[in-house]
C-alpha cells in the first residue's frame, strides 16, 4: 500500500512539473465594453490577439455595445468592468449619480472630418440642413458641435437638425443617399465620400481643442477592490498600443483592421492612418479634454455642470507606470521612442 501511494505521489509531482499549465493560476476573466468601431480601437483588439492580456493574467471578453446608455447600465450592474468610452458618456453617468473613474485617455483630440453632400459648398450652407449622428451627447455629437463652433454656426439659431441614425458606416451611407446632408466622420469614411465628389468642409487637424474621445473608464468600486487588475489591464493595452504604432508591425495591424472593420486593404490603410494621427502615445487622463466636454454638455444637462471634473479622473496608475519607466520600455521593446 505504501509503495502504491509513493508511486501515485511521484506521478502527481511529475505531472505538475511537466505540465506548467496545471500549476498556473487561471486567468482573471473581465468584460470590456466599447461603443465605437474605428482604427483607434485597434490597440484594444491587438491586446487580445497578440497575447498582451494573457501575459498579464487576463482573459477579456470584448463586447461591442451600441450606445453609451447600455455601457453605463452594464458598468452600473457590474456586468462590465472596463469601458472604452468617451468623456461625454462618462460625465453624463457621473452627473446621474454613478461613481465612475477615467483611468486613461487613449484619444484626446478631434479625429473627425466634416463631410457634406456635393451641393453644400461652404459651412454656412449647413443652415437648415440635417447632420447624421450615432447619439445626442456622444463623442460624435461633440465633434459636430466643435465644428459648428469653429465655423461660427449655432444649432438652434441656424436651425441645424441632428439626426440619430447609427454608427459611422451608417452615417456615411445616409449622407451618400441624401437622408442626411452632412456628418462628422473619421478619415476612413470621409475619404470614401470625397472620392465620390462630396464636400470636405473641415479636415480634422483644423480643430485643436482637447476632448476625451476614447477613455478607459472603470467603476470606482472595482478600482478600489481590484487596482491590480486595472493596472494589469493598462499594462496590456499600453504594450498593445506600442505594438500597434511600431512601423514593423503595420502588416499585423492592417490585417486586424481588415478583419474587425470588415474593410478592404485601402480602407484598412485609412483606418491605420486614423490610428496614427488620433491616438495618444502616453494615455494619461486629460483634464483639459474633460473640461471641454463639460462645457458643451452642461448647456443640455445642468447637472453635468455641477460635476467636479478633477474628481472623475484618477491618474494614479498611469503616473506609476510612467514614473517606473514601464511606458518607455514598452515602446523600446518595439524599437520606438515614445516621443
Amino acid at each position: 500500500m505504501l509503495y502504491r501511494k509513493t508511486i501515485t505521489l511521484a506521478v502527481c509531482l511529475w505531472l505538475f512539473s511537466a505540465c506548467p499549465a496545471l500549476t498556473a493560476t487561471a486567468p482573471t476573466k473581465i468584460v470590456v465594453g466599447y461603443a465605437a468601431i474605428n482604427g483607434r480601437v485597434a490597440p484594444m483588439w491587438i491586446a487580445s490577439e497578440q497575447g498582451f492580456l494573457a501575459k498579464y493574467g487576463l482573459q477579456a471578453e470584448q463586447v461591442y455595445v451600441r450606445g453609451a446608455p447600455l455601457l453605463v447600465a452594464g458598468m452600473a450592474s457590474g456586468d462590465i468592468q472596463f469601458t472604452r468610452s468617451g468623456g461625454s458618456a462618462t460625465l453624463a453617468a457621473v452627473g446621474a449619480g454613478h461613481d465612475f473613474k477615467i483611468v486613461a485617455t487613449f484619444s484626446s483630440r478631434n479625429t473627425y472630418d466634416l463631410i457634406a453632400r456635393p451641393n453644400i459648398k461652404r459651412p454656412e450652407d449647413l443652415r437648415g440642413k440635417k447632420i447624421a449622428l450615432i447619439s445626442i451627447g456622444g463623442t460624435g455629437w461633440m465633434g459636430v458641435q466643435f465644428w459648428l463652433e469653429h465655423f461660427g454656426l449655432d444649432q438652434q439659431r441656424d436651425q441645424i437638425h441632428m439626426q440619430v441614425l447609427g454608427d459611422q458606416a451608417v452615417q456615411m451611407q445616409a449622407v451618400e443617399a441624401g437622408i442626411a446632408d452632412a456628418a462628422a466622420l473619421d478619415g476612413v469614411y470621409s475619404k470614401n465620400l470625397r472620392k465620390k465628389g462630396f464636400t470636405l468642409l473641415g479636415e480634422y487637424s483644423e480643430l485643436t481643442q482637447r476632448i476625451i474621445s476614447q477613455a478607459m473608464v472603470v467603476p470606482q468600486s472595482f478600482l478600489t477592490q481590484r487596482p491590480d487588475i486595472v493596472e494589469n489591464y493598462l499594462k496590456a493595452e499600453i504594450e498593445a498600443l506600442a505594438f500597434s504604432l511600431a512601423p514593423k508591425n503595420k502588416p499585423v495591424v492592417i490585417k486586424t483592421l481588415m478583419s474587425r472593420l470588415k474593410a478592404d486593404a485601402n480602407n484598412a490603410e485609412e483606418a491605420y492612418q486614423d490610428l496614427l494621427k488620433g491616438i495618444d502615445r502616453k494615455p494619461f487622463p486629460s483634464l483639459d479634454g474633460l473640461r471641454n466636454v463639460q462645457r458643451l454638455l452642461k448647456t443640455r444637462n445642468p447637472k453635468i455642470g455641477e460635476v467636479k471634473t478633477e474628481d472623475v479622473i484618477d491618474a494614479r496608475i498611469m503616473r506609476k507606470l510612467d514614473e517606473s519607466g514601464f511606458i518607455d520600455r514598452a515602446y523600446a521593446a518595439q524599437g520606438m521612442n515614445v516621443k
